[in-house]
């Protein structure tokens, strides 16, 4: 715990430049000379987790093998490193103020005045350490969300200035920003990047370092422009242009020593061999694979590409193993209907039908899923599109023709998907669903068994309703087959349809444990389906 070191990231100029992918990418650098490495994301909103936030405010929700909800930036974290995340990296305002405040009802501030600093600001820093208590981490990299000059971002923005103070030569601040192209005059501007830097010193915080996301390359004159007005090395400006995929940062920002930067601050060897041969071999077999696999992903966010970001990744990973290239098609679900999904079908070598909650869209995926089993296209649901699932063969193939989910239709006679037992009494919606690692047992004559090459898996959940054991005999008389339960529960969490060539649903999120180096064995199968389609 003592020897951890601390790296900060924070964002300036605008928002959304890939805080989380460079924490990322440095994480994985460092990790991969040797050293044990996690991330943490520091939110400057006043929701709790993200659990109750509307995907078109904050894209994905993400969820740790603990069952925390979590920002989409963990996942990124979790696929670059290849480690587990859990409620510890990701921390919100909203988690701050609520320890705070339930302290205080306690009496533990024994009467004192409860104020920003030092109270909320040491929580923070509590936060910031907590990580390297039971873990013996060499770094730490704390990104805090946001863009400096944010109000809400200023306690965050203290408590690292604080922490610099308290640990020393223990910490390193990286400020990224971005580097405008004026066209009409054809020139870089940086003046954007000099107040950014302004704006963080005046808070007491002095970058060591400033990553620059630019579109055009970076002279030695801007570099040392940047340098001298910023108060920083000049080696310590560090070029990140645009690339063709996010998989490429780590080796892009390896190129400018950013790394070999920190190692020597920190006093470190630079020696170390950087083990990125896996990596790279991922990336070589990414750019060799042009034969395309076309794949639809019907829901009900398809213009918003974010709420869907780790089965996008997921499909990408899968198909690089597969050596090919994806051709990802988003389609809304509301504008499928039965006199056009043929149409907006045709071509596709497989299908996707995304998770979600409500009732919005739903009918478009049922028309998605009638098409896909009719068809024999290989189709994947995941979570709420496996319910649909069940719920698409109820009417059309064990007829029912009013087989409903009780989320979408509390009084339908054939409840083929109901909420589970112990979500009945809940009236709080955040934190309360089913949420984490749980296990389920494979049918080893099933195709999930074969993709899987094991019994007995864990996948992560995220849901309040379940398939109807009730209705289980029909499904399996009918020719769906309930091929994964839990254990424990007896819940069915996976249906199949051998008869077609890949007709898989699944309740829980596979596409949570998918990363660059260990690929979802299911979505690897699935994709491996549609090449072969």
């Amino acid at each position: 715990m003592a020897d951890t070191k601390y790296i900060f990231v924070t964002g300036g100029v605008v928002s959304s430049l890939g805080k989380g992918i460079l924490s990322s990418s440095l994480g994985k650098l460092l990790q991969s000379r040797g050293y044990k490495v996690t991330i943490q994301k520091f939110d400057p909103y006043i929701n709790i987790d993200p659990g109750t936030l509307n995907p078109y405010e904050h894209g994905e929700c993400y969820v740790c093998s603990d069952g925390h909800e979590a920002d989409l930036d963990l996942g990124h974290y979790e696929r670059f490193l290849n480690v587990p995340t859990t409620r510890a990296n990701n921390v919100t305002t909203g988690r701050i103020y609520q320890s705070v405040i339930q302290k205080e009802r306690h009496g533990d501030y024994l009467g004192k005045t409860v104020q920003i600093i030092p109270h909320i600001t040491d929580e923070i820093k509590r936060n910031m350490r907590s990580l390297s208590v039971k873990n013996d981490f060499d770094f730490i990299i704390t990104e805090i969300g946001g863009t400096v000059g944010d109000i809400e971002s200023l306690p965050f923005i203290e408590s690292v200035r604080q922490l610099r103070w308290e640990l020393g030569g223990r910490c390193f601040c990286i400020h990224l920003a971005y580097v405008p192209y004026l066209n009409a005059t054809k020139e870089l501007k940086t003046k954007p990047v000099q107040h950014s830097v302004k704006a963080l010193q005046e808070l007491g915080v002095q970058p060591d370092a400033l990553v620059l996301r630019t579109e055009h390359s970076l002279t030695p004159d801007i570099r040392r422009k940047v340098a001298l007005f910023c108060n920083v090395a000049e080696e310590a400006v560090v070029e990140c242009m645009d690339a063709s995929t996010i998989y490429e940062v780590p080796l892009l920002i390896q190129k400018e020593k950013l790394d070999t930067l920190i190692l020597e601050r920190f006093g470190l060897p630079t020696d170390t061999p950087s083990d990125m041969g896996p990596w790279i071999d991922f990336l070589e077999k990414r750019k060799k694979a042009t034969k395309p696999v076309k794949i639809a992903l019907v829901g009900k966010y398809a213009e918003l590409p974010d709420a869907y970001k780790s089965i996008i990744e997921s499909l990408n990973h899968a198909a690089v193993y597969n050596n090919r290239k994806l051709e990802l098609e988003l389609i809304h679900s509301q504008t499928l209907n039965e006199s056009n999904v043929a149409e907006k079908l045709n071509g596709m070598d497989g299908l996707v039908v995304a998770p979600g909650f409500g009732n919005r869209g739903i009918e478009g995926k049922f028309v998605a899923l009638k098409y896909g089993r009719e068809h024999n296209l290989p189709t994947f649901g995941i979570c709420l599109g496996m319910q649909c699932m069940v719920i698409e063969f109820a009417r059309n193939v064990l007829g029912f023709v009013d087989a409903n989910s009780t989320e979408m239709d509390p009084n339908t006679p054939h409840n083929v998907i109901d909420i589970m037992e112990d979500q009945k009494s809940i009236s709080d919606y955040g934190g309360t669903m089913r949420l984490g690692n749980y296990s389920c047992k494979l049918d080893k004559q099933s195709k999930a068994f074969k993709a899987y090459g094991r019994e007995l898996i864990q996948e992560r959940h995220r849901h309040r309703f379940e398939f109807n054991d009730s209705f289980k005999a029909l499904y399996e008389e009918a020719g769906m087959h309930c091929i994964g339960i839990n254990p424990d529960t007896k819940l069915v969490e996976m249906v199949e349809v051998p008869a077609l060539t890949w007709y898989i649903g699944c309740q829980f999120h596979p596409e949570y444990n998918s990363t660059v180096l260990n690929p979802n064995p299911l979505f690897v199968d699935f994709v491996k389906a549609c090449s072969l389609a």
